[in-house]
């Protein structure tokens, strides 16, 4: 088969290469752009040292964490080694391919950081000169993070079956990309909405100073948490589905044994995606008449656009089946309409936030009513979408028969993240323009360039909220066919056991009260680790706040202007506290599947899939739905409407802010990764689940 894929794995190359050489263009693009404002550059220097210090002390304890995994998966997998079917080759090929998953996911959030502190004290700077040499400025910075990230994920994949040949070794790979995501998620979303919250609070409700103002000593930790929530985490996130949908989609391929057709089209929709994503970034513009919104979306349309193009002439050149390739477009298009769907509940142009915005005018109570509300009905389009293109695409391929139809559906995710490079690159713009903005404000640039700066954030906090909801949709595809990528290594293993065909798993019966014990447990799973997350923020924002009122009342002139805060007091607080709260809700998702999984088995290891992927997909929409639908209400007030800044409108729409501030940031997008963590446990250990369980 190996040989016959040869040439595709060579193009995935070629294409990784030609990526790396485009970001490295645009890198070095971005970094000659002028900056001279004094403020700015030093502001922006303590922004990049605070982010730096934090991922380092993360990524210490992350690296023994994984460390100390890695001779857990040694020891145990595929086989025990010191079972008689064991292949001590393949358990060291699965523990270095998690240690590489791990690894490169690190690099995913380290490249992040390093792009986005480059480029947003220049983006500021830009903004003199009008919005679109700085929306080219922030994009570009964002573009560089999208492509790498992407190669990064396309060069991993390819090198290890390449060496290796097996595509169950990758789930090693995945698992150590998506583990590390979660926990960086988790870290760097505690952290962010630590100082945000903090900040938000002491600043514009209890101070009334503006959102950016330097006296505050939270604000350099708010910029910095932009920077390792929403930049690293996101990255680290975002790479994590993208190897998780060609994964599961690669060992259902090699599952087939129809050749080595299925797997090479993997690779070549894989490719020509991240090629389409080239294309579309390079042709990003603001246009005569344009916003920075539309520019965004329509680099988005062309790269669709061109995949499309792209995949279906190599499914006629190549022979691939048409069913798939029907399947691939659908999850593509599906996640446009997803993104549709999101911008409408969360774009300060729609009626929507002008709704919740109008609420708060009548007090903090309406904003959360309404806005709560509102979230929840917009979790309906995007359910509906993944259901209606998991249904479409097992339906295109269930005339072929076996198990072509969970096939469809991870191609379907494959599909969907197919232009992730583009989706990364708006996703990473966000936190730049949000950086930009304070740095003009602290840089004292100007009231004009802050208004531009003020309309390239509220793009940014809209695209965000695009991306999350498109992030969230893709791993909703993906674990269904992770779900389908679990059967497989369950039914081998029976066969391996010498089981009889009626022993192997075709589907779970939701009346069978193994499966339904899995079903309770794992919907619940989502709700508990959500709470761990935000109490997490509640009770490191609480010590940053008493932080903030103790410099207030003990440094002299603070008030005034006249004296300095101490912002390294604060980020200390962020930081310590994320990396307290990093672990257990992590350890409590991994740790309830295992249990789960020795208790009940594989039956009930497919129900605590099902309810986890149905209550977590739920959740994830709603929280980052809601929270992107309150930052932007607040931003409408404060751009004149409802009163303005200082108006009763204004205090409860930043009320509601914060209380979205996890949502959205920390809980909402991290649950997506969980669902994708434990769909992968499930299928590392669904070997020793057929061997021993409880109730088995």
């Amino acid at each position: 088969m190996m040989n016959g894929l040869t040439p595709f794995l060579a193009l995935s190359f070629l294409v990784v290469a030609l990526a790396f050489a485009f970001a490295a263009y645009l890198y070095v693009w971005v970094k000659k752009k002028p900056t001279k404002n004094k403020t700015i550059i030093d502001v922006s220097e303590l922004i990049k040292k605070g982010a730096n210090t934090f991922m380092t002390r993360e990524y210490k304890i992350l690296a023994m964490f994984a460390l100390g995994l890695a001779a857990v998966i040694f020891l145990l997998l595929p086989a025990p080694i010191w079972s008689a079917k064991a292949q001590i080759s393949k358990n060291i090929y699965m523990a270095v391919s998690y240690l590489i998953g791990t690894a490169l996911s690190a690099v995913a959030g380290k490249i992040g950081i390093l792009v986005a502190t480059l480029s947003n004290g220049r983006c500021a700077e830009a903004a003199q000169k009008g919005i679109k040499p700085a929306f080219l400025l922030g994009f570009r910075g964002g573009a560089v993070m999208g492509l790498l990230v992407v190669g990064c994920a396309l060069l991993g994949v390819s090198a290890i079956l390449w060496i290796v040949g097996d595509a169950s070794i990758l789930l090693g790979f995945s698992f150590g990309a998506s583990s590390l995501a979660l926990f960086a998620k988790a870290g760097g979303g505690i952290f962010t909405k630590t100082a945000d919250v903090s900040a938000d609070i002491t600043g514009k409700v209890e101070l009334g100073i503006p959102e950016d103002d330097p006296r505050n000593p939270a604000v350099i930790a708010d910029n910095v948490g932009d920077n390792v929530g929403d930049v690293a985490g996101m990255g680290a996130d975002l790479f994590d589905s993208n190897v998780a949908a060609m994964v599961s989609a690669l060992v259902i391929a090699q599952s087939l044994g129809s050749g080595f057709l299925n797997t090479a089209m993997v690779f070549c929709y894989a490719f020509l995606g991240l090629l389409a994503s080239i294309i579309g970034i390079a042709t990003a513009r603001i246009g005569k008449n344009g916003t920075p919104t539309k520019a965004l979306n329509s680099s988005t349309y062309v790269t669709t656009a061109i995949f499309l193009a792209l995949s279906a002439g190599a499914t006629a050149l190549l022979g691939f089946s048409w069913r798939i390739w029907g399947a691939s477009a659908t999850g593509l298009l599906v996640g446009v309409v997803i993104g549709l769907a999101t911008d409408y509940f969360t774009d300060d142009t729609k009626p929507i936030v002008k709704k919740v915005a109008h609420a708060s005018s009548s007090g903090p109570a309406f904003t959360i009513l309404s806005g709560t509300a509102y979230g929840f009905i917009s979790a309906l389009p995007a359910m509906i979408g993944i259901a209606a293109s998991a249904l479409i695409a097992y339906k295109l391929c269930e005339p072929m028969g076996g198990s072509f139809p969970i096939f469809g559906i991870s191609m379907a995710a494959v599909g969907m993240l197919s232009t992730v490079a583009t989706i990364i690159s708006n996703d990473a713009y966000g936190p730049i323009v949000d950086n930009a903005r304070g740095l003009a404000e602290m840089g004292g640039l100007g009231e004009e360039t802050i208004e531009i700066a003020d309309e390239l954030d509220s793009a940014g906090n809209t695209v965000k909220a695009v991306t999350k909801g498109f992030s969230i949709g893709a791993a909703g595809l993906t674990v269904i066919s992770l779900l389908g990528a679990f059967m497989t290594e369950v039914n081998d293993a029976i066969r391996a056991a010498g089981g009889a065909i009626e022993d192997l798993i075709t589907s779970f019966d939701i009346m069978d009260p193994t499966v339904f014990f899995g079903i309770l447990i794992g919907a619940a799973i989502p709700a508990v680790f959500s709470a761990m997350l935000i109490l997490g923020v509640d009770k490191n924002a609480q010590r940053m706040v008493a932080e903030i009122h103790r410099q207030f009342k003990s440094i002299k002139g603070l008030r005034e202007g006249t004296a300095k805060p101490d912002y390294d007091k604060c980020i200390d607080i962020a930081t310590t506290g994320s990396l307290r709260e990093l672990l257990p809700a992590g350890l409590v998702a991994i740790l309830s599947t295992v249990a789960v999984g020795f208790i009940g088995g594989p039956k009930a290891i497919g129900g605590f899939l099902l309810g986890n992927i149905v209550s977590g997909l739920l959740l994830s929409l709603f929280m980052s739905n809601s929270g992107g639908l309150w930052d932007n209400s607040k931003k409408y007030v404060e751009s004149g409407h409802e009163g303005g800044k200082g108006s009763e409108a204004h205090k409860s729409a930043v009320i509601g802010d914060t209380v979205g501030d996890p949502f959205k940031d920390t809980a909402g997008p991290s649950i997506n990764t969980q669902i994708t963590v434990v769909s992968l446990v499930a299928s590392l250990l669904s070997a020793l689940f057929v061997s021993f369980n409880l109730f088995g």
